[in-house]
């Protein structure tokens, strides 16, 4: 690692560079969000493959909660791409997206719950408890729900994600619910006033 300006610089951030040009030029010409959903799902795996690029300071877990950096954010808030750190045994409430998403696991592993309403309006979960682990892709498509609940799989050590959504999701105004399915309006933001950068090509990157 370098440090500039008091941020540190992973050595092979172009790989976070190319996927944010390739997933903008999907986006170009997809006919659909399934196939952004698909291809992306494709490019995404890719990037999480490899644990070479992520800057350290948008993996730092808290201790108070889980953590979500912005790593990048398309010019026209087409879509941002943001690292979900979580301290052990953190997680998120019940919650919705209300974009199309992408989530690939970085470092360690995650659980995911599927939740659906019933006809009384109260949640209930949907299929059994699904772990992700390294290199491992799930889509959220809100044409099919994309009401969740995500922890960190291990009690004892972090874990890290990267996320993809179709918007600005730390501007986008979401819901966290109750068991009996009342919502509760929120936006995100994000934990990080500093963004990566991508685009110096002086180190050849």
């Amino acid at each position: 690692m370098t440090l500039f300006a008091g941020l540190t610089v992973a050595p092979n951030i172009a790989r976070l560079r190319s996927f944010v040009t390739s997933l903008a030029d999907l986006i170009d010409g997809a006919r659909d969000e399934s196939e952004i959903l698909e291809s992306g799902g494709a490019l995404l795996a890719r990037l999480v493959s490899r644990d070479d690029w992520l800057p350290d300071q948008f993996a730092k877990p808290s201790p108070e909660r889980y953590q979500q950096y912005l790593l990048h954010c398309d010019s026209r808030e087409r879509f941002s791409v943001v690292s979900f750190v979580w301290d052990g045994g953190q997680g998120t409430p019940i919650h919705d997206h209300r974009v199309w998403g992408l989530v690939g696991v970085l470092r360690g592993a995650e659980r995911v719950e599927q939740y659906q309403r019933r006809a009384n309006g109260s949640l209930e979960q949907v299929g059994p408890t699904v772990t992700l682990g390294e290199a491992e892709v799930e889509a959220i498509d809100p044409r099919s729900g994309d009401i969740h609940r995500v922890f960190n799989a291990y009690s004892d050590a972090p874990s890290v994600s990267i996320h993809v959504y179709g918007g600005n999701i730390g501007a986008v105004e979401r819901a966290t619910y109750d068991s009996d399915g009342t919502p509760k309006p929120f936006i995100s933001g994000y934990a990080n006033a500093v963004l990566p950068n991508l685009w110096d090509r002086s180190a050849r990157t």
